[in-house]
């Protein structure tokens, strides 16, 4: 899978999902930390990669997408150690399974993690 993080999420993590195979780019990486929300989403959907980030505002950018294929996981996470954080991913990557191929929200919290794919309110077959 490939992965945009952004600031606010520790290197390490970045280095757990390389050591498993997932493609990372980080905005400090690129220097890109202080873009504005909406420009790094936009970057996440050009580079087709999944937005992990703990800034709840980006929900609420995917959901204004109207369902174009963008995804995001919100970390909602009281502990952010990046051990626990690596936790999280380890169950929320086993549960998905294969590539993001849809537009969806994944809000992952102490333990468990909610899938809303977009539009919000589409029906689930």
């Amino acid at each position: 899978m490939r992965f945009l993080l952004d600031a606010c999420v520790d290197v390490r993590a970045a280095g757990w999902l390389r050591e498993n195979g997932h493609e990372v780019v980080r905005l400090r990486e690129q220097g890109l930390q202080c873009l504005p929300n909406g420009e790094i989403f936009a970057k996440a959907l050009s580079e087709q990669r999944c937005m992990i980030t703990f800034d709840l505002d980006f929900g609420e950018i995917a959901a204004a997408t109207r369902g174009r294929v963008g995804q995001v996981l919100v970390m909602r996470l009281r502990d952010t150690r990046w051990s626990h954080v690596v936790e999280r991913l380890r169950a929320v990557l086993a549960d998905l399974r294969g590539p993001f191929e849809e537009a969806m929200i994944v809000t992952v919290e102490e333990s468990r993690h909610r899938i809303r794919r977009l539009p919000i309110g589409r029906s689930v077959s």
